[in-house]
């Protein structure tokens, strides 16, 4: 597997060094950083919407929709979350039914709706949705008693003539979409940072829609390389979707936060309280522990603190996760 010109810790070290400073940028001021929607306000400081103190605007449906962000087939994990789903149904004493998204803006604008009251928004979708659907984001998955985390890679596949990222200009780059993380802000950023590489001009950008995408672009030689997110990479490995022989590795970023858990900021204070039981209270074992092999639990987040380095990385790329 080819890798970076940079070994190991260096290399790591120098992606942590390169992300610090697009945190640190005078770019990332104040008034550039994202806002709520005007329709939302935030008297606490959290950067989150506040409940309504009108009553009348919460939330209190009878049955409960659900979903999770669609980085991959959303038959396959609306099985993967069954057991979940029974989960919350025994917590809050609501029916919870699943809701299949193609898009990241499909989730925010069904949240934003009131159509979709609780789910998982990929990392790069989160402030796009605590800002414009009033997404109240409070847990996320757990590795050893931390917060678990993936990385950004940029693969390729044997043969491809892209040896390492000096190979890169000129040649095919797959993102995912534009609201993507891992799948274009922060292979935008880094790229830009740590090899002087203009997305827009040093390489040929494409879109494939998803993380599985990308992946089987380039696996099937379909796309020459391609930014992903590692996590969806290693799951499809294990269902042996592709082979470890179909890809190589010759860039990986430090780690970032993962999928991010909550609900809408208008839910009846006391369900969102059922709700977030329900995520604390849960079992790690069936068809979700199986899938996420990885992970053993749920573990709280801030929002503020947590996804502080995904807000500065979009900052830096120009996206102020606008509603309009």
């Amino acid at each position: 597997m080819t890798t970076n010109r940079l070994p190991g810790s260096a290399r790591r070290a120098a992606t942590a060094a390169a992300i610090a400073a697009l945190a640190a940028a005078p770019a990332l001021a104040d008034d550039a950083r994202p806002t709520l929607d005007e329709r939302f306000t935030d008297t606490t400081g959290d950067l989150l919407a506040d409940v309504p103190e009108d009553e009348s605007e919460w939330l209190d449906p009878s049955t409960i929709v659900f979903t999770y962000t669609p980085v991959e087939d959303p038959a396959l994990y609306q099985e993967v979350w069954d057991d979940f789903i029974r989960h919350m149904e025994e917590v809050t004493g609501r029916d919870v039914t699943y809701f299949t998204v193609d898009s990241y803006a499909a989730m925010v604008e069904a949240m934003r709706a009131g159509r979709l009251h609780v789910g998982g928004f990929a990392t790069g979708s989160v402030p796009l949705a605590v800002n414009c659907a009033g997404f109240h984001p409070y847990v996320t998955m757990s590795r050893d008693g931390a917060i678990s985390g993936y990385e950004m890679e940029i693969i390729t596949y044997p043969g491809s003539g892209i040896d390492s990222m000096d190979d890169l200009p000129g040649r095919q780059l797959a993102f995912v979409t534009e609201s993507s993380n891992s799948g274009f802000r922060a292979p935008s950023a880094l790229l830009a940072s740590e090899f002087g590489l203009d997305v827009e001009t040093d390489v040929e950008t494409t879109f494939s829609g998803a993380h599985d995408n990308s992946i089987l672009g380039v696996a099937n030689q379909d796309y020459e390389a391609a930014a992903i997110a590692n996590s969806v990479k290693g799951r499809m490995l294990d269902r042996e979707v592709i082979s470890e022989d179909q890809i190589e590795v010759i860039y990986q970023s430090a780690t970032f936060p993962t999928t991010s858990y909550g609900h809408a900021h208008n839910l009846h204070p006391d369900l969102q309280e059922a709700v977030r039981e329900a995520f604390m209270t849960f079992e790690w074992a069936g068809d979700l522990a199986e899938e996420f092999a990885d992970e053993d639990g749920f573990i709280e987040i801030s929002y503020a603190d947590d996804w502080q380095i995904i807000r500065d990385i979009a900052a830096q790329t120009g996206d102020s996760f606008s509603c309009s």
